[in-house]
């Protein structure tokens, strides 16, 4: 019997196994966005913005606003995340840690 820990059982993270599978990094990204696009969609409603409202205060276009708020999408820029986040009456916070 080994003392190294394995993959899968007790004890280990889901964090240590996206590691080690190497995409820790992608599915980490992937999470955030989608959690952004999330938060937008949940304040559009709030605030009762449709998706053609929205565009036009972001001066885009509604295709463009449907790439923003699409959960999958990771090719979004920081500059236009904080530009909706600004149009939401929110602002994007962003950390290194």
């Amino acid at each position: 019997m080994s003392d190294e820990k394995e993959l899968g059982t007790a004890g280990s993270s889901f964090e240590d196994y996206l590691a080690a599978q190497g995409t820790l990094e992608e599915t980490t990204t992937q999470a955030v966005k989608r959690v952004l696009a999330h938060q937008l969609v949940v304040a559009m409603k709030e605030q009762k913005i449709s998706k053609v409202e929205m565009a036009r205060r972001l001066h885009t276009s509604r295709s463009q606003l449907d790439r923003l708020l699409d959960p999958r999408n990771d090719s979004v820029t920081l500059g236009t995340l904080s530009r909706a986040a600004q149009v939401v009456g929110r602002s994007l916070n962003v950390e290194l840690r």
